[in-house]
């Protein structure tokens, strides 16, 4: 190996060992003792995570803080499978934060009607492996942030755009949400939208253009139709995943990555450091999300595998494990209640794509 490439692969491994120990604050008892020792936690929270504000409005984000704070520890002492933590979200209320991210799935679905009906292609795949992770498969592209903005409905199709292309092609393209935000009239841009009308757009057009063409700005805007016309991946239609069953999602997630709704706006989602989550959540689908895999821990608890769209800084590294397999049809936060991912029957795009645009 020559020098310039041991001096990028350091520089490399120092980025991720710095991203992997940035991504929230830990704290002590000490920390939670009196209102000073609170104070210089939340200035040190600030100072990790470069939030600048008046003193005003300091003091204000200080009681929310602290009461996050003190839920954080409070939940924490359960014997539960997931940990919370201070991420970026930590001196936000819980009210604010679903303002902010809320894509209204379920407000958008009772606008549009009721899901398609369509085929199941993968509803008769058995002998299914115990654990799949699609990101070992080179099929999911790093994390991605959407900012306040509720366009997650836009980076839950992307992911299963990228992924049935990776697997149709074994071309890794990481692809425009912004076009669908800009362009795709059924949906609302920030104000969200659902992913299969998404899908409906993609193939309508003539595919999607990459990340690089049509970059994501974290807010609506007019159509650039010169940016839009220069498509590089296309698919031939969606499928809906069977609603409320867990086992058909699990056989489409075991044949390629998949477009799910949530409800995520709980305060322990909000807060979700690590472990596999079970915590309060209803159906309130608002949120739109990639099931990338499934498997088991060690303990013996069923998960998913969840990409979300909200940096690298929320949860293990912008992903999360939710429990699979419980005693409700719907799933964990309502997760297998609309489901659903694109087919690409062939190899075949719109053009060929370039070498830096993957």
């Amino acid at each position: 190996m020559d020098i310039g490439k041991i001096f990028f692969f350091f520089i490399a491994l120092s980025f991720t060992l710095f991203i992997s120990v940035s991504s929230s604050i830990d704290f002590t008892e000490r920390d939670l003792a009196t209102d000073e020792s609170l104070w210089d936690l939340y200035e040190r929270w600030r100072s990790h995570h470069t939030v600048s504000r008046d003193l005003g409005e300091k003091k204000k984000r200080f009681n929310v803080f602290k009461y996050n704070v003190q839920y954080i520890h409070r939940v924490n002492q359960m014997d539960k499978p997931y940990k919370l933590g201070l991420n970026e979200f930590a001196d936000m209320t819980n009210h604010e934060f679903r303002a902010g991210f809320d894509s209204k799935i379920l407000h958008f679905r009772m606008l549009k009607g009721e899901r398609r009906q369509t085929p199941f292609m993968h509803g008769t795949k058995t002998d299914l492996p115990s654990t799949v992770d699609w990101r070992k498969n080179g099929a999911v592209n790093p994390i991605k942030n959407q900012g306040r903005c509720g366009s997650c409905w836009a980076f839950s199709t992307i992911v299963g755009v990228e992924g049935i292309n990776k697997i149709k092609t074994n071309q890794l393209v990481s692809l425009s949400e912004q076009e669908l935000v800009d362009c795709e009239t059924d949906c609302n841009g920030c104000d969200g939208g659902l992913m299969e009308n998404a899908y409906e757009y993609i193939k309508e057009t003539g595919g999607v253009t990459s990340e690089q063409t049509y970059p994501y700005s974290a807010r609506g805007g007019r159509c650039d139709t010169s940016k839009r016309n220069s498509p590089i991946v296309k698919i031939d239609g969606f499928e809906n995943v069977p609603v409320n069953d867990e086992n058909a999602l699990k056989k489409a997630v075991a044949q390629q990555p998949v477009s799910i709704a949530i409800d995520a706006g709980g305060l322990s989602f909000q807060l979700y450091r690590e472990g596999v989550y079970n915590g309060h959540c209803g159906t309130e689908l608002n949120h739109g999300v990639g099931a990338v895999g499934y498997g088991t821990t060690q303990d013996g608890i069923d998960y998913w595998l969840v990409r979300n769209s909200w940096g690298t800084g929320w949860g293990e590294q912008g992903y999360i494990r939710m429990q699979r397999g419980l005693n409700a049809p719907e799933g964990l936060c309502g997760l297998a209640m609309d489901a659903s991912y694109p087919i690409k029957t062939s190899s075949d795009n719109p053009k060929s794509v370039a070498k830096d645009e993957l």
